[in-house]
């Protein structure tokens, strides 16, 4: 954070200033060493936008999306009430996410135990900064074949599959579609807490499958919008083909072409 000059919400509060966005950094963006990556990326772009933002910081706990999924409601209950009351203690407005696991959590979820945010994925926030003129892309990647992979809790459960693909475009390739994307996208494997155990599908992992169908089309780099996709696919690239394709979120190629 200090690399970065990110500021929490508790010392923009204790100088008296107020923050635009809550940046929900997410369990993967925090601990897991190659969602980093992406959570330092992301940050890199709202820093050259000149956004005003601030992260909850160690007063950030889990959205509680694992374990909701997982079917622990009660634990659940705990984690977004308390991220609730953190958060309507700043009079959080907006947030953006780089996990459609949280954003779907917090924009579906939380209304009802009374944590009312406009939320948006960070796919949605960089077209906006793009469309207003406040980020500009200077790289071209003509010449490269790019495939995006729908995270489930981003397109089939929320509907949001323009803004990826349109920020691929933006630098200057096309995208290539599997077979099975948008509203019929098949998942990495992650999904539904699925993550945290050993799940076999027959005698495939689910995120060989999808491995499979993506390497099939030969291309340079699988674009995703989700940590746990980004996890999955990876693993799934050293299994089948290793370093056959770079597996990149899509604010990484982003932050590396502004």
């Amino acid at each position: 954070m200090s690399e970065l000059q990110v500021k929490t919400m508790a010392e923009f509060m204790a100088e008296g200033k107020e923050v635009d966005i809550l940046f929900w950094v997410g369990s993967a963006g925090s601990f897991d060493d190659r969602a980093k990556k992406i959570t330092k990326a992301f940050v890199q772009i709202m820093n050259k936008a000149g956004v005003n933002f601030g992260v909850l910081g160690t007063e950030e706990s889990s959205s509680g999306d694992a374990a909701k999924r997982a079917g622990n409601e009660f634990l659940f209950q705990m984690q977004a009430m308390t991220n609730i009351e953190v958060m309507n203690a700043y009079k959080v407005k907006r947030i953006v996410t780089t996990c459609p696991h949280s954003y779907n959590t917090i924009k579906n979820e939380y209304p009802s135990l009374g944590g009312n945010y406009n939320v948006q994925h960070h796919t949605e926030f960089i077209s906006n900064l793009i469309t207003e003129d406040k980020l500009t892309i200077t790289g071209d990647l003509k010449g490269k074949e790019i495939i995006y992979h729908d995270p489930c809790y981003l397109g089939r459960a929320n509907g949001v599959y323009d803004s990826p693909r349109s920020l691929i475009r933006s630098l200057g390739v096309d995208v290539v579609e599997m077979k099975r994307s948008k509203s019929r996208s098949f998942c990495c494997g992650a999904g539904g807490s699925q993550m945290f155990k050993d799940a076999e599908r027959g005698d495939k992992e689910i995120n060989i499958d999808r491995t499979e169908e993506a390497l099939a089309l030969n291309p340079d780099i699988i674009a995703t919008g989700c940590p746990f996709c980004n996890t999955m696919m990876t693993d799934g690239v050293k299994a089948v083909d290793d370093g056959a394709a770079e597996v990149k979120d899509i604010a990484e190629l982003i932050a590396e072409n502004i």
